[in-house]
């Protein structure tokens, strides 16, 4: 455990130096932007636009964020062959890796509660003097959503660094895990157009049993996605299987951890 400790220290400090501030200050940026920008089109429910167009940036640049800082720390250490001097201190190879995974996983939940906090501000300040029918809950749905949030970005990372450790080039990280994303974020949602519209497609339900397929191999970040509960300020939108959802992610990012660890301690170093 202190190996690990000292690696998150260094981490930290890696990250620092990678441009860490400079990242997330764009990411803030965006995110306050386009909820900005979302509110003066939002017609009469303008608190309901910015936090919708809000939580889809968020869910979009938080992403990129984390899969530069993986390149930074995992693929370009590989890369530059930095692992000679660090793999070289009395340190195993799955507290080097598993003391970074949380450098990252630190800096990302920190990124995610500040731009959450931000977030809820603005959109409080942009309802203030208008009446919606519906108002939003910024209250504990709106946190439930940002927990949410955060699974689905341990998922990402996790295998985030199991590309970073097989992949031959740093570029794959961001290839590989954004394909993955918006594969697992879909494909539910194709699933339940296939379901109420069969005119989509000439053959429905091979589509839908090729789709189904994904089911067994992905998780369903579709799901995670939660924000109704907040838009609505209605906990009935909440997943029926929420509880299952939540297990089912968490045991799909600590199995391709325990991957990851597992091919990085016999990874062959040239």
């Amino acid at each position: 455990m202190m190996n690990i400790a000292n690696v998150f220290r260094h981490s930290l400090q890696l990250l620092l130096r990678q441009k860490l501030l400079l990242l997330a200050t764009f990411a803030i940026a965006a995110v306050i932007i386009a909820t900005a920008l979302a509110a003066e089109f939002g017609g009469r429910q303008p608190t309901a636009v910015a936090l919708d167009v809000g939580l889809s940036t968020l869910r979009l640049v938080l992403p990129l964020f984390m899969f530069f800082q993986v390149q930074e720390i995992f693929s370009r250490e590989f890369e530059r062959k930095y692992y000679q001097l660090s793999l070289t201190y009395p340190i195993s190879r799955h507290a080097w890796l598993l003391g970074r995974f949380l450098a990252l996983l630190c800096a990302s939940s920190i990124l995610l509660l500040l731009i959450g906090a931000l977030l809820g501000l603005q959109v409080s300040l942009l309802g203030q003097g208008h009446e919606p029918a519906t108002p939003v809950s910024l209250g504990l749905p709106y946190w439930i959503t940002l927990l949410f949030t955060g699974l689905d970005l341990l998922v990402l990372l996790s295998l985030a660094c199991f590309w970073a450790v097989i992949a031959s080039t740093p570029s794959f990280v961001l290839i590989g895990t954004l394909g993955f994303m918006l594969i697992a974020r879909s494909y539910s949602a194709v699933l339940a157009l296939l379901a109420n519209n069969t005119n989509v497609v000439g053959s429905v339900e091979a589509y839908r049993a090729n789709l189904g397929l994904l089911g067994y191999l992905l998780p369903d970040l579709g799901a995670l996605d939660v924000r109704m509960i907040a838009l609505y300020a209605r906990m009935e939108f909440l997943p029926a299987n929420w509880a299952a959802l939540l297990g089912s992610s968490l045991l799909y990012a600590l199995g391709f951890l325990a991957l990851t660890v597992w091919l990085f301690r016999r990874k062959q170093f040239t």
